[in-house]
């Protein structure tokens, strides 16, 4: 993998990171059960994409 390979990785990472954390804490915020539900399946989603990126580290 090249530098700019590697920096572009880190920087999907860093905003991979944002979006699970960013969705994790307005879900918690939420009263609305299925909206709710909704905002943590895409913090999930993120969490996911996030170790997909790391792997190929």
């Amino acid at each position: 993998m090249t530098s700019k390979e590697l920096m572009y990785v880190e920087d999907a990472l860093g905003h991979e990171k944002y979006f699970q954390t960013s969705f994790r804490e307005t879900a918690d915020k939420l009263s609305d059960n299925s909206l709710r539900d909704l905002v943590r399946e895409l913090s999930q989603t993120h969490a996911e994409i996030y170790s997909n990126l790391y792997g190929l580290l």
